[in-house]
């Protein structure tokens, strides 16, 4: 038999073998978001029976909420808020995500600037940050600019964290290749290290804007009489507890979606590290 015979035969076997794994890979993915659709509808029942069987001062359930959310929507505060919370959120983690990777690239590359700085990091981080709003408002005002340092304040230290920590764990093979090719400090970074550092720099991030939703309320509750959290502040003192969970619903889809949003960037970004899984 000729090489040319024996080739095509491989090439056929290798895509049948493929072709089992894409299957089942398939309906893994089904089978797991059937679960996911389970586990929510049950969630959500045990919710509604549970929460009839409650005074509705302590303890609202899903119709009523989608009812509130629906007269919310209608008279336009939800929506407003909604926007004035993610103004605030987006260009708040804007700016934190841009400080905290090029902070966590200079901490993890040079260990002098590391030595320098990481009892500060280390301290800030652990200090529990909403104590220091009242300073914040000191500063700052009640306005944007509070929430804004706010938000800005609690998203960082994840994101430069995670980024310095991956930097640190870029293998010194593959910069010592580098630098035997006459790469420059620059290609260094940009070639090596930030394409090697990029899984634990999307994990920062993901935690990062899980600390920039809680800064955003926090915030809120303090600061200003817009958004999302002065809706929690304005119906809890109400007592109107389903128009309250209304606002506290909104996060918590906006976290899921955003966390995986980032999951999704970071599939597209490092493929590789997908593919390790």
């Amino acid at each position: 038999m000729s090489r040319t015979e024996v080739q095509p035969r491989a090439a056929v076997i290798a895509e049948t073998d493929a072709e089992p794994a894409v299957d089942q890979q398939a309906r893994a993915r089904r089978k797991y978001r059937v679960i996911r659709l389970v586990s929510i509808l049950t969630v959500l029942g045990a919710w509604e029976l549970v929460g009839r069987r409650i005074d509705p001062l302590f303890m609202s359930y899903p119709s009523a909420v989608a009812q509130a959310a629906v007269r919310l929507t209608k008279s336009g505060e939800l929506p407003t808020a909604l926007v004035s919370s993610l103004t605030t959120l987006a260009l708040g983690f804007a700016i934190a995500g841009v400080l905290g990777v090029l902070a966590g690239l200079v901490i993890g590359r040079y260990r002098t600037v590391e030595v320098a700085t990481d009892w500060l990091v280390n301290a800030l981080y652990a200090t529990p940050l909403v104590a220091v709003v009242p300073l914040v408002i000191l500063w700052f005002g009640l306005g944007f600019s509070a929430k804004l340092f706010v938000v800005v304040l609690l998203a960082i230290f994840p994101v430069l964290i995670n980024t310095a920590s991956g930097v640190r764990n870029v293998p010194p093979a593959l910069i010592d290749v580098g630098t035997g090719f006459a790469a420059s400090e620059w290609q260094v970074f940009t070639k090596v290290i930030l394409p090697a550092s990029l899984p634990y720099t999307m994990t920062g991030l993901r935690l990062g804007v899980g600390r920039a939703i809680i800064g955003m309320v926090v915030a809120e509750f303090f600061t200003a009489i817009t958004g999302l959290g002065a809706l929690v502040v304005k119906y809890g003192n109400q007592f109107d507890t389903a128009s309250m969970l209304v606002p506290v619903l909104v996060l918590m889809v906006l976290g899921v979606a955003l966390t995986g949003g980032l999951r999704q960037a970071e599939a597209r970004i490092a493929p590789w590290k997908a593919d390790e899984r």
